[in-house]
């Protein structure tokens, strides 16, 4: 980015960074149905650093009720068993060697609105990081017209645009937590 002109694409791709962030987040948060996603915050103590479960084993989903973790090392099985039960996400792992079978339990009513906040609490994380990087142009923009290196005019149209932006993508984030909603409180 030059020093004397304003990218408003670079404040769309981190805004869009932002949604991207937050797809992932919300495709963790389970609805119901078994995905690997789910275990993506799972962190194992191994080899005397924290790394996360997929670079120590294998997760697959064995059917709609059941995921299954191919652990790599057998010296690392019960360090993933523990990771797994610590990291509060209602599983309780079933080991048979190297493998774990992870039945997921029926969501009670409380489990579903549970995780409706937890995907409230991401929503308004990212609501959040729009906003900052709605703030960073916004300043930027300030920075370049006190400068003189752009018009009062062209300061106006440009944070214009970038309202339109962030009014676009805090849209979005709603968009996307009311479908998780949905999919969440379906039974």
């Amino acid at each position: 980015m030059s020093v004397k002109s304003f990218d408003l694409e670079s404040v769309n791709k981190r805004m869009d960074g932002a949604i991207e962030a937050l797809k992932k987040e919300l495709s963790g948060v389970r609805a119901g149905r078994a995905s690997a996603a789910m275990l993506e915050p799972v962190v194992v103590e191994a080899y005397g650093q924290e790394m996360p479960l997929n670079q120590c084993a294998t997760i697959t989903v064995a059917d709609a009720r059941m995921l299954q973790v191919q652990v790599w090392d057998r010296g690392l099985t019960k360090a993933v068993e523990k990771a797994i039960r610590s990291a509060n996400l209602g599983l309780n792992p079933q080991v048979e060697g190297q493998v774990m079978r992870l039945p997921l339990p029926e969501m009670s009513r409380e489990r579903r609105q549970e995780l409706v906040k937890l995907a409230q609490k991401y929503a308004e994380s990212t609501r959040v990081a729009i906003r900052n990087v709605r703030r960073d142009g916004m300043d930027q923009l300030k920075k370049l017209e006190k400068d003189s290196h752009i018009s009062q005019d062209e300061q106006a149209k440009h944070s214009d645009d970038i309202q339109k932006l962030t009014d676009k993508h805090i849209e979005m984030v709603g968009q996307l937590l009311a479908q998780k909603e949905k999919d969440i409180m379906q039974v």
